[in-house]
């Protein structure tokens, strides 16, 4: 979709200032907030790209104003009210409420590490042939769709490279949604500086973006 989050290349946000021994947590909440996601998470009720998904719907001053575990935070808010894992009360007073229905079973103690150290994987198989071949020239699609997609807007319509080839992935584009995996090739394509930004780009500069085939087309 487009929004305030989709701002790669746009001017006016000033410089990238890489903070030198940045801790993990710059304060306690922000740890607690990362394990509540990790923690409602293991219900299985929504998927990565639906979480990506309920932060670039927030509001747009609320985006740009909001830290990155402040977008966390909301987003759990939102998606644990969607999903029922919470009452409206139970949000606004921090406590439970005892009529509300309970996930069974509860999560306990001992199930914590397996749920922190859990890894998945987007990869799926298929026996469909790839589109595109490495060192291909391709066009990303000039779309604008409603939903959630990872295709940034500053490459679409813009001709790049392909550069790799990382097999079929789950496509964000339907799973955020819950309309099913339906998943695609995903490449890397290369995308030099000037084709993005113009003749002001440095030459020598290039952007690498993993795109999924469905994004797109041949030249």
């Amino acid at each position: 979709m487009n929004g305030v989050h989709d701002m790669g290349g746009m001017h006016g946000f000033g410089p990238v200032l890489p903070e030198a021994d940045e801790p993990v947590f710059h304060a306690p909440w922000e740890g607690k907030v990362y394990a509540m996601r990790r923690l409602m998470g293991a219900w299985q009720r929504w998927n990565i790209d639906a979480g990506r998904h309920s932060i670039e719907k927030m509001p747009a001053a609320e985006y740009l104003e909001s830290s990155y575990y402040e977008k966390w935070l909301r987003s759990l808010e939102v998606l644990i009210l969607e999903k029922g894992l919470i009452t409206t009360g139970e949000l606004a007073t921090g406590k439970a409420d005892a009529a509300a229905p309970k996930m069974t079973p509860p999560v306990k103690a001992a199930d914590i590490p397996r749920i922190a150290t859990a890894r998945g994987s987007s990869e799926r198989e298929t026996s469909a042939p790839p589109r595109f071949a490495i060192g291909q020239k391709v066009r990303a699609k000039n779309i604008n769709p409603v939903g959630h997609t990872r295709l940034p807007r500053y490459a679409r319509g813009r001709q790049g490279t392909v550069e790799l080839d990382h097999r079929t992935h789950v496509f964000p584009d339907s799973n955020a949604h819950f309309k099913g995996e339906a998943a695609h090739r995903l490449y890397t394509v290369r995308f030099a500086a000037r084709e993005l930004w113009g003749e002001a780009a440095n030459p020598a500069d290039a952007v690498l973006i993993d795109l999924w085939e469905e994004y797109l087309e041949p030249v």
